[in-house]
């Protein structure tokens, strides 16, 4: 991800590692509105100057530590050409949803949307360095399989992309169902089958 953090001294790359993994630590246990930097740099064992010297604010430095705990942890599961559709959105969704059901995201998620609701300048941010990463990456297995012809050329990316993350995203922020394999088979197949019908 690029970073949100403006140019300036350089960086301590075990203090930015520190500072990091304290601020996740702290947004799933607390949240967004409840964790403060005084917390981040007690538990990092940094200053509370340091941290403002790389992040200008607590919400830019957990869009940060967000993206770098997922792109951490989601890099190790590479999404790989299985030869279907259907077999790379799973393949990409499935290490996604281990991840989701691992640790309470939700409610990080949540905060960070909630934000973005209010400052019009994270939201841009928000979109820039976390929401575009994911929709570029999502784009690969569509173009893959219009190029094997299962489906459309005209299929619209953009839509199916929407459909296929907004029914995660509804169960991770609402929590009235589970976000299990078998719910993200159905998804899966149910989309496909949807953009299929005018290949």
């Amino acid at each position: 991800m690029t970073s949100t953090r403006p140019r300036g001294r350089p960086r301590s790359a075990k203090a930015e590692q520190a500072i990091l993994a304290a601020t996740m630590e702290l947004l799933l246990e607390q949240g967004l509105h409840e964790m403060s930097m005084d917390n981040v740099a007690e538990r990092a064992g940094v200053s509370k100057a340091t941290i403002y010297r790389w992040w200008a604010s607590k919400e830019l430095l957990a869009l940060d530590a967000l993206a770098t705990e997922w792109a951490a942890t989601l890099s190790k599961k590479a999404a790989r050409d299985t030869g279907t559709l259907r077999g790379d959105l799973l393949a990409d969704f499935r290490p996604w949803l281990r991840l989701l059901n691992g640790k309470p995201f939700g409610r990080v998620i949540a905060g960070l949307i909630a934000e973005a609701q209010l400052d019009p300048e994270f939201a841009r941010l928000y979109r820039q360095h976390f929401l575009q990463p994911r929709r570029d990456a999502g784009r690969e297995p569509l173009l893959r399989a219009i190029e094997r012809g299962e489906i459309a050329a005209n299929t619209n990316i953009d839509v199916t992309l929407d459909l296929l993350y907004g029914a995660f995203y509804h169960r991770l922020l609402h929590g009235h169902a589970a976000l299990s394999d078998r719910f993200a088979q159905q998804v899966v197949d149910t989309v496909i089958a949807g953009i299929s019908s005018g290949a």
